[in-house]
């Protein structure tokens, strides 16, 4: 029997300006580490965690209404 093997999808995510939550996801054409993307496009001065894309809610119908705890962004500040 073959086992099913899943891809671990990572995301960057951080809170806007506007207390909403941003949500980077990697293009397959990224060479660069998750944390290069993260110091390239994360606004700078913002704090920012990378997390498993599985970590997010299922459907983008309330996404508006996502919200974080910014103690929890802790995988790094954008550059």
């Amino acid at each position: 029997m073959r086992a099913s093997i899943r891809r671990l999808i990572v995301k960057i995510i951080y809170q806007t300006e506007d207390n909403t939550v941003a949500v980077i996801t990697p293009s397959p054409k990224w060479t660069g580490t998750i944390t290069e993307l993260a110091d390239k496009d994360v606004p700078t001065g913002s704090a920012y965690k990378i997390i498993e894309d599985s970590e997010l809610p299922d459907g983008r119908e309330f996404r508006n209404a996502w919200e974080v705890d910014v103690d929890t962004l802790t995988d790094g500040v954008g550059q």
